[in-house]
């Protein structure tokens, strides 16, 4: 009874392989172009910050019916500085957020919107928040972020070694950026909920790039003194056997995230949704890119230069030449034969064996 061997089985075993390691550079390309257009979006468009790190004003109409238009037109009425942003949260709200207001100027927006939509100020949810607020939430972003990296570095470079949590990191930064950029280009607002969802897709991404490096190790443990397989080679097995594991992760995390991001916040108007879901979205996918295409090719890389791997590597296209030369030896070898009509023993002429020679004289 014979059993059908499916794909993921194949690549496991190497019957099926696709070379992600040797194909660095076709990886790098891509990830070349996405960080430069990445740069391009910030340079041209930049982020859009919220109040909660720039500081500003922000006004809640709790009231269905108002529209994205009169609303703007109110706050032209109150002829406050700069360029307000008007949002609707859900089905009856309308955000309006501005620049930083004195507490004269506020008290003009309220009396403005109270009296223009026949809403009571104490139904208009007001939040002021100073630039010195917005400065200590910047920092402290900040400092979360670096921390969470310097511990990373360190745990991988005890764990593994220090060229894994090299190559981890700069995936990592890989994953970050490209999702920076897409905030940039589309214009979405980044709110410490973006914040939130810019540590959790690095956790992720770290948690994948550590699967196939745990792969990476158990393959290549002692493979300098063999000569069957190079470092890449055995990295690029490794990428290959966690390859659908890695696939189907994403597409289980992928699949509930997308509906928060086109239900939750594309339907139901969730703004806050919309800040996390976002990120989350595209630095799952990118960080699942990443650990296959980026993280490993970069380790086999750095680690190809080392004077054991560059040995190592050397033997096996050695063995791999003298294996190919045989064959063509002994495939010329065959064809020289079979031109020259030359048989082999089968076609000789049979030999008398005593019997029958002895035979023969008796009858003479």
């Amino acid at each position: 009874m014979t059993t059908k061997i499916s794909f993921g089985d194949k690549l496991y075993r190497g019957e099926k392989s696709f070379n992600f390691v040797n194909n660095r550079k076709r990886w790098y390309s891509l990830s070349a172009i996405l960080i430069i257009a990445s740069i391009f979006a910030l340079g041209a468009k930049g982020l859009e910050l919220g109040i909660e790190f720039k500081g500003g004003s922000e006004f809640v109409l709790n009231q269905s019916g108002i529209t994205v238009p009169e609303a703007r037109a109110a706050m032209d009425k109150a002829n406050v500085p700069g360029d307000p942003i008007v949002q609707t949260v859900g089905n009856n709200k309308v955000r309006i957020q501005t620049g930083a207001l004195t507490n004269a100027q506020s008290t003009k927006v309220l009396n403005v919107l109270s009296s223009t939509f026949a809403v009571a100020k104490a139904d208009i949810d007001t939040r002021l928040i100073g630039p010195s607020w917005g400065k200590e939430i910047t920092r402290k972003a900040l400092t979360a972020l670096f921390v969470f990296l310097l511990i990373i570095i360190i745990f991988l470079s005890i764990a593994f070694e220090p060229k894994m949590a090299i190559a981890a990191i700069i995936a990592l930064f890989h994953d970050v950026f490209i999702t920076v950029g897409v905030y940039a280009l589309i214009g979405f607002e980044v709110t410490p909920a973006t914040v939130i969802g810019f540590l959790t897709i690095l956790g992720y991404s770290l948690y994948d790039t550590v699967v196939v490096f745990d792969k990476v190790r158990e393959n290549t443990r002692g493979i300098a003194g063999g000569s069957r397989y190079s470092y890449s080679d055995a990295a690029n097995l490794a990428v290959n056997q966690t390859l659908v594991r890695s696939i189907n992760t994403s597409i289980v995390a992928l699949l509930p995230v997308g509906a928060i991001l086109f239900v939750g916040a594309g339907v139901l108007g969730a703004g806050t949704l919309k800040d996390l879901s976002l990120a989350l979205f595209i630095g799952l996918a990118v960080g699942t890119y990443s650990s296959i295409c980026v993280a490993t090719p970069f380790l086999a890389a750095m680690r190809e230069r080392e004077p054991a791997m560059r040995a190592l590597a050397k033997r096996v296209q050695n063995r791999s030449a003298r294996e190919s030369g045989v064959g063509v030896v002994q495939s010329e070898l065959a064809d020289a034969v079979e031109a020259s009509g030359v048989r082999g023993p089968r076609n000789q002429p049979k030999r008398q064996t005593k019997s029958k020679a002895g035979k023969g004289k008796k009858k003479r």
